[in-house]
């Protein structure tokens, strides 16, 4: 709150049309970021709850790699290794991001096919849910991208 919110006298002074406006967008701006989570928090969050999932399913294909009698499996095992490690320094990433934005996430409920989440940012809290859908597609979409990533690091190796 500024010097001029809840005077009046401002109003008569000869402002630029524009600066009145700026300064109201800016005093609403502040208030919404306040109340609100952003879109690029609102993915943060969902993507450090994805996170964990994708971890556990790349281990367990670890663990069925190294039992298979697989000719290839020294190879499938470094390409898991390294799309776990990924996994962990995103992990990393967003737990730190998160705390400097003093927003915390914890396991709700669980629903039939829905998960729910509390979400505690600058004094408030949120629900935030995922379906079982809406999480193997981000997941798909997640370890496909991880691999397309490992495939251009093997790619510039080779060059």
């Amino acid at each position: 709150m500024s010097k001029l919110d809840g005077n009046e006298r401002w109003k008569t002074k000869m402002l630029m049309s524009e600066h009145v406006d700026q300064y109201e967008e800016q005093a609403k701006g502040e208030n919404d970021s306040r109340t609100m989570l952003t879109n690029a928090e609102r993915t943060m969050v969902r993507d450090l709850i994805l996170l964990p999932y994708i971890d556990t399913m790349v281990s367990k294909s670890i663990e069925e790699i190294e039992r298979s009698g697989n000719m290839l499996t020294r190879m499938y095992l470094m390409a898991g290794r390294y799309i776990q490690n990924r996994v962990m320094q995103d992990t990393y990433r967003l737990q730190k991001e998160l705390k400097q934005r003093n927003i915390r996430v914890l396991a709700d409920e669980q629903e039939d096919f829905l998960m729910y989440y509390k979400i505690f940012f600058r004094g408030y809290q949120e629900r935030f849910g995922l379906t079982r859908d809406i999480m193997r597609t981000e997941i798909s979409l997640r370890l496909t991208r991880y691999t397309s990533e490992l495939g251009t690091v093997l790619k510039e190796h080779m060059k």
